[in-house]
């Protein structure tokens, strides 16, 4: 079982990260709040202590990477970089903004912390198993991180990806899949139906975990598990709900709209959440 510490940690940090989320897309006044909300829980299970970096050093040859492959949801990956000390939260207001250093998918040229710019879908993946596989020809410790959205998982270069990190064992790489079960166009199974990823990955020679994604305890439970795992790469698909702890939870949403009235109720009733 996961440390109850840790598990604490992780909660409050996801708690943090959904605040500042809602601040940043309130005070924007719009933005793609499903998405990031949806990963929020993943996000402070990484940085309240399973990931190793150094604020202070932002490219720390002996820090694990992560790369945000839905870089859409930058704005969660914002949150989480403020609350650990990459940047001052002050800089969370900038969210798009002219010259700003937190664009609306995320840039390693402007945000501190950010390891791979993302958002054209389904690249992020293949940097990861790049990185895993430099890991792996150097005999490295690192661990690389990457979460992909579900209806990104439909590009063919993340199968090619997936098919290639099975083959070359790369034991370094854990993949989160956001299965949310939205994407831009709709529902997933109405899009472009991916179903049973456990057995779709297990095929391409991955160890799959299926686990709730808004359960820091599970999702702890799933990473330990998946660093025991040699000689394959790890796969942990997170069922999630798009917009988890807003307004929008429940309804279908991509990039929407965000009121300030919206933004602080929800706040408040996150505050009152243990």
């Amino acid at each position: 079982m996961a440390d109850e510490i840790t598990v604490k940690q992780a909660k409050d940090l996801a708690k943090e990260i959904r605040i500042k989320i809602l601040q940043m897309l309130g005070n924007f006044g719009y933005g793609h709040l499903g998405g990031s909300m949806s990963i929020a829980d993943l996000l402070g299970v990484l940085y309240s202590g399973i990931m190793n970096f150094d604020s202070s050093k932002p490219r720390w040859e002996g820090r694990d990477y992560f790369i945000c492959s839905k870089g859409h949801a930058g704005p969660a990956v914002y949150g989480a970089l403020t609350s650990v000390g990459f940047f001052p939260e002050t800089e969370l207001l900038k969210l798009n903004r002219l010259g700003t250093n937190l664009p609306s998918h995320c840039d390693r040229l402007r945000t501190i912390g950010v390891d791979m710019t993302t958002g054209s879908l389904g690249q992020g993946l293949s940097v990861a198993v790049g990185v895993a596989l430099g890991i792996k020809m150097d005999e490295l410790s690192n661990y690389c991180f990457v979460v992909i959205g579900d209806g990104e998982s439909q590009e063919g270069q993340v199968w090619e990806a997936l098919m290639f990190a099975g083959h070359n064992k790369l034991d370094k790489l854990i993949l989160f899949i956001d299965n949310n079960g939205e994407q831009l166009d709709g529902k997933i199974f109405e899009v472009n139906k991916i179903d049973n990823y456990v057995e779709r990955l297990k095929s391409f020679y991955w160890h799959a975990q299926l686990v709730d994604g808004h359960d820091a305890n599970s999702i702890i439970d799933a990473i330990k598990t998946a660093k025991s795992v040699k000689d394959c790469p790890s796969a942990i698909i997170l069922k999630t709900i798009k917009g988890k702890g807003s307004f929008a939870e429940g309804i279908f949403n991509h990039s929407l709209p965000v009121k300030v009235s919206d933004a602080e109720n929800d706040i408040q009733n996150l505050l009152k959440k243990n």
